[in-house]
């Protein structure tokens, strides 16, 4: 049986910086449980990285007594999964399978298109794909105004995408929160995620703020913003100036 004491998390350099890394550190606060976090080097990629993900050589790794596993929401489930773990035994799927489905689809939109959209936007200087991409953006959160929903349909407003408490799809979107406010401010948008356009989603994201024990886990967006002019801009060749 395996103990807490046998997690190892390979994660980024920066501390809260990488979303993909938060997202795997909010998950095991969530579920109680203790693990060893291993950051990366930000100039070279460490000989267990390469070991543990050789396909990708990314972090986050979730190293389980000896077994890796790679991707963020791979390591959502498979902590739910694993048996033996310590911890509190919290579920971060939903039980109903049609459920479990429906989180999973949504995750992989957060995933897949609505965070490369909202940094997409950083990336150009042209103001007519940046047009593109904020709307692409704004787009997305509306479709997840839509799902926080019919999360409540017929019910007392659930606080979550999980219900009464945070979920599968809480901690995919959750984890770009800081990203989503940083962005706003460097590209002269705004809140990205504003009352007057998507209040269900806004209040949402004001609670999950505040909960424990993400709340903890959460990058200051000064830090974020500072990461982002100072790391990615050059990575991007975007000049600061142009945004």
């Amino acid at each position: 049986m395996a103990g807490a004491q046998e997690l190892k998390l390979l994660g980024w350099w920066a501390p809260g910086v990488s979303p993909f890394v938060l997202r795997a550190q909010m998950a095991l606060a969530i579920k109680g449980l203790s693990y060893e976090y291993l950051p990366e080097d930000r100039g070279c990629k460490s000989d267990l990285l390469i070991a543990s993900n050789p396909v990708y050589k990314k972090v986050p790794v979730l190293i389980h007594d000896g077994r890796p596993v790679c991707e963020s929401l791979l390591i959502l489930e498979y902590l739910d999964d694993a048996v033996g773990l310590a911890g509190n035994g919290k579920p971060i799927l939903p039980a109903d399978p049609y459920s479990r489905a429906v989180a999973r689809f949504w995750a992989a939109y957060v995933n897949d298109k609505l965070f490369p959209s909202c940094i997409g936007s950083l990336k150009t200087t042209k103001q007519e794909e940046r047009a593109g991409k904020v709307e692409e953006t704004l787009s997305g959160l509306r479709h997840l105004e839509g799902v926080l929903a019919e999360c409540s349909k017929g019910e007392v407003e659930a606080p979550f995408f999980g219900g009464d408490s945070i979920g599968f799809l809480d901690i995919a979107l959750g984890c770009y929160l800081p990203w989503f406010e940083a962005v706003g401010r460097l590209a002269g948008l705004g809140p990205l995620i504003d009352p007057a356009r998507t209040p269900k989603l806004a209040a949402w994201a004001e609670r999950f703020r505040v909960a424990e024990p993400v709340k903890a886990l959460l990058p200051g967006v000064d830090e974020l913003e500072e990461y982002i002019t100072t790391v990615l801009y050059p990575k991007w060749n975007v000049a600061v100036t142009g945004n």
